[in-house]
């Protein structure tokens, strides 16, 4: 009986706490700038980005990953990486926003539609940098991981 009671509270202190942490950071904007084509590079800003998501709350962010450069490979990578695209798919399923750069798109001469992981034409911004210039503008923080 003592083990379920000390159980029993230690949830309950577990889930006010998240709240706690989420209710501490209020509402966030943020860009994740990713220009790298180093797969580790972009393995580690998706786990940054899912441990921001974890702090804050899915509800309480916008976060716009922003792709030009090398930063296009990580979505031609999870078209043929089931574990990459299973990150990609489950940061999208929270509501992160994945955009990707058009220039980078034809100086690559990259097919979206065949090349790259579930890419819609919305997802596609005429500038990678003028995007996360524009979003700055808007208020959203600016993270390169």
């Amino acid at each position: 009986m003592k083990k379920l009671l000390a159980i029993l509270i230690a949830t309950v202190f577990t889930l006010g706490a998240g709240a706690v942490l989420a209710d501490k950071y209020g509402k966030q904007k943020v860009i994740y700038h990713v220009n790298y084509k180093d797969p580790k590079r972009q393995g580690a800003a998706m786990r940054n980005i899912q441990n921001h998501i974890n702090a804050v709350g899915k509800d309480n962010l916008d976060i716009r990953v922003i792709m030009h450069s090398g930063g296009y490979t990580l979505l031609t990578r999870a078209n043929k990486d089931l574990a990459v695209q299973q990150k990609v798919s489950n940061l999208k399923d929270q509501g992160v926003t994945f955009n990707i750069c058009a220039n980078t798109l034809r100086g690559k001469k990259v097919d979206y539609k065949t090349q790259m992981f579930d890419v819609d034409e919305k997802d596609i911004v005429p500038s990678g940098v003028a995007e996360i210039a524009h979003l700055q503008d808007q208020g959203f923080s600016y993270i390169r991981p």
